[in-house]
């Protein structure tokens, strides 16, 4: 079993920067797709950004290119998501998630095997 714990939401200005981690614990050798979604009020979950840890290609949605990104710690059981120029409608719940199959692409949120128990962030105007 795969057990991810997020943490670093907050609220913050617009303009600014946060940086959230997940831990990866349990069976993380069985993972191959490591990613973050994030669900706004009355929204759906969407992709945010992920990593397919055999290739080490990242994506990063359209709405979040060139302010935020993805990254991993040295021993694979950290992920990181680095945001800036953080915007209102960046406002949402954080997830962290796995896949066991690759992710050459953003994941669909049907294909996630793990999730973690989500962070608020919170953008302020």
């Amino acid at each position: 079993q795969v057990q991810l714990v997020e943490s670093g939401g907050a609220t913050v200005q617009a303009g600014g920067s946060l940086k959230l981690s997940c831990e990866i614990l349990g069976f993380a050798t069985s993972i191959s797709c490591v990613a973050w979604f994030r669900r706004a009020p009355e929204s759906k979950r969407e992709g945010v950004a992920s990593i397919d840890l055999g290739r080490s290609k990242t994506n990063h949605a359209d709405s979040v290119k060139g302010r935020f990104t993805i990254s991993r710690g040295n021993a694979n059981n950290t992920l990181y998501l680095q945001a800036s120029s953080l915007k209102p409608e960046d406002t949402a719940i954080y997830y962290c998630a796995a896949l066991k199959g690759g992710c050459w692409f953003l994941p669909r949120p049907d294909y996630v095997d793990f999730w973690g128990q989500g962070t608020q962030v919170i953008v302020s105007s």
